[in-house]
C-alpha cells in the first residue's frame, strides 16, 4: 500500500489487505502507530505472531523486515523486536502516514506537518510556473474540473485534488520535490477528512466551494508563468 492514492483510499474505510505479507504489516504497524503498541516494547515471539496471524515463519520475518526498514521497530540479538520512538519512523512513508490518519494525528504532529508540506509545495508551485510544459496546464485544468465535478464524493475528490498537487510537483521539474507525493497525498486527506461528516460523507454543498477560487488562480498562474502568484495561491491551500 504504498503507491499514490492508496493513503487517500483509507477515507471510505480500511482498505483490505493483499496477501498475507501486507496484512502483517497493516495489523502490527497500526498498532505501532496508534500507540496500542507503545515505545519500546516488545513484539510477541514468533511462535505467538505466527499463531496470532495465521503466517508462516518466512511471511512474519519478512513483513519484520519491511516494519524495520521504515523505522518502527529494530530487531536485536538476545533483546528480540522493539518498538522504536516516533523520532526513528520514516514520516515520508506513504503507509505511515496513512496509518497517522487512521488513528487520528494529534494537533502537534498535524502542526509540524504543515511546516513541512508549506515549504515544499511553495516552492514546487514557484518552479512549476517557471518550468511547466503544455502537457501539465492540460493535466492541471483537467484535474480541476474533475474536483468541481466529484464534490460530492469524497475519494474521487480527493483523488482530483492530490492529483493538482502532485502535477504542480512533477512539472516544478525537481526530482525531490516529485518524490515527496506521500506529503502531499496526507495533507489533501487530511483537509477533506475534516469536512467529511460522521458517516464519511460529503457535506450537502459539496466539498469544492471552499478552495475553487484559489485552486483557479494558482492554476492560471502556473499557466501564464508567474512564479510570485502560483506561490502565493498555493499558501494559502497549504496553510
Amino acid at each position: 500500500m504504498s503507491e499514490p492514492g492508496s493513503l487517500i483510499r483509507t477515507l471510505s474505510g480500511r482498505p483490505a489487505a493483499r496477501n498475507y505479507h501486507s496484512y502483517v504489516i497493516n495489523e502490527v504497524g497500526r498498532a505501532i502507530v496508534s500507540g496500542a503498541m507503545p515505545v519500546g516494547s516488545g513484539l510477541p515471539g514468533d511462535a505467538e505472531m505466527m499463531d496470532r496471524f495465521g503466517v508462516s515463519r518466512t511471511v512474519l520475518r519478512e513483513a519484520l523486515k519491511t516494519l524495520e526498514a521504515k523505522g518502527l521497530v529494530e530487531a536485536r540479538a538476545k533483546v528480540g523486536t522493539r518498538v522504536l520512538p516516533q523520532s526513528r519512523w520514516n514520516l515520508f512513508d506513504r503507509q505511515i502516514l496513512a496509518w497517522k490518519l487512521e488513528s487520528g494525528p494529534s494537533p502537534a504532529f498535524l502542526a509540524s506537518f504543515q511546516t513541512i508540506r508549506e515549504s515544499l509545495e511553495v516552492q514546487a508551485a514557484r518552479l512549476a510556473a517557471q518550468h511547466r510544459e503544455a502537457e501539465h496546464v492540460r493535466l492541471l485544468n483537467y484535474w480541476l474540473n474533475q474536483r468541481a465535478v466529484m464534490a460530492h464524493q469524497p475519494e474521487p475528490f480527493a483523488m482530483a485534488e492530490f492529483e493538482i498537487h502532485r502535477v504542480v510537483a512533477e512539472a516544478s521539474g525537481n526530482p525531490f520535490l516529485r518524490a515527496a507525493s506521500a506529503i502531499m497525498e496526507f495533507g489533501v486527506a487530511v483537509s477533506v477528512l475534516a469536512r467529511l461528516g460522521d458517516d464519511l460523507t460529503a457535506p450537502p454543498e459539496g466539498l469544492a466551494e471552499p478552495h475553487a477560487a484559489a485552486y483557479e488562480a494558482l492554476i492560471r498562474a502556473i499557466e501564464r508563468g508567474d512564479p510570485d502568484t502560483a506561490a502565493a495561491r498555493m499558501a494559502t491551500l497549504t496553510r
